[in-house]
């Protein structure tokens, strides 16, 4: 099954468009976690299995595991999801790009190493700098096109090319006309610009969108699902990482982490 028939399995079965990001900062950890070696896996994973039910996809970002030189965590981590929760895909947040050699090299270890089902990727380098992740058909490629800082908009929209394109605009056009050739690509637009989410929807039809900011960036929930849901009340991948990941501070925090993903899940479909 290839990442995109996955996520759309994941959509129907558990009735949600969220998905949790596991971004694991020790210092944030509750107290009978803290000095453990095992101490970020143990976290994520009860943060897994506590909302594994409600999500459509789970995202790790790889710098809070490298770090703290936790990579083999993360492994473990991507390997107990695969596990226990094997209908959920896995969304390895990277934001790579580089030469074609190199990228070579981190679509091996997205892929093959940390056997991520998608991976976040930066177009800036051109079509080369993508293509060795393209060469997985069955997996994922997320490519970075509208993001929710305030300084996505330094580059992203500025116009380029004859017809008056923002860059952003430039971007989902060619993703969507030239490199999604497999059906295997989607697109970070960030939850804080909802009419930019409704400009990329209209331009790359009902390819995903992986949509970060609806937590504690503050995005909109309403305006991002009414901007960028596709026909059948789909194609999006809300992401919340901090809001559920430090819902709680003691040790029943995976409990309150499922009780704050509920609640987001909730106010989300209620918009579809």
């Amino acid at each position: 099954m290839t990442f995109r028939q996955n996520l759309a399995c994941a959509w129907a079965k558990q009735d949600s468009l969220l998905c949790v990001g596991l971004d694991p900062d020790p210092a944030r950890f509750p107290a009978h976690l803290q000095g453990r070696d095992d101490a970020i896996f143990e976290f994520c994973k009860a943060i897994v299995d506590a909302t594994g039910d409600l999500v459509c996809a789970f995202k790790p970002q790889i710098a809070y595991f490298a770090a703290h030189r936790a990579e083999d965590q993360l492994e473990a981590l991507i390997a107990h999801i695969h596990a226990v929760h094997p209908d959920i895909p896995v969304i390895l947040d990277a934001k790579r790009g580089d030469i074609g050699s190199t990228a070579e090299q981190y679509a091996l270890e997205a892929f093959e190493r940390f056997r991520a089902d998608a991976v976040t990727v930066n177009p800036y380098m051109g079509r080369d700098s993508v293509a060795p992740y393209l060469a997985y058909p069955e997996k994922g490629v997320i490519l970075l096109c509208r993001t929710s800082n305030p300084g996505g908009s330094d580059l992203q929209f500025l116009p380029v090319g004859e017809r008056g394109e923002r860059l952003f605009e430039r971007v989902a056009r060619l993703v969507a006309e030239e490199w999604d050739c497999a059906g295997q690509c989607a697109l970070v637009v960030g939850a804080t610009f909802p009419a930019e989410i409704a400009r990329v929807r209209a331009l790359v039809g009902d390819m995903p969108l992986l949509v970060p900011g609806i937590g504690a960036q503050g995005g909109d929930v309403e305006a991002t699902i009414k901007a960028g849901r596709t026909a059948d009340g789909v194609g999006l991948i809300l992401n919340s990482s901090r809001a559920i990941l430090y819902a709680g501070k003691g040790e029943d925090y995976a409990e309150a982490a499922r009780q704050a993903a509920m609640e987001t899940r909730a106010m989300s479909n209620r918009f579809r």
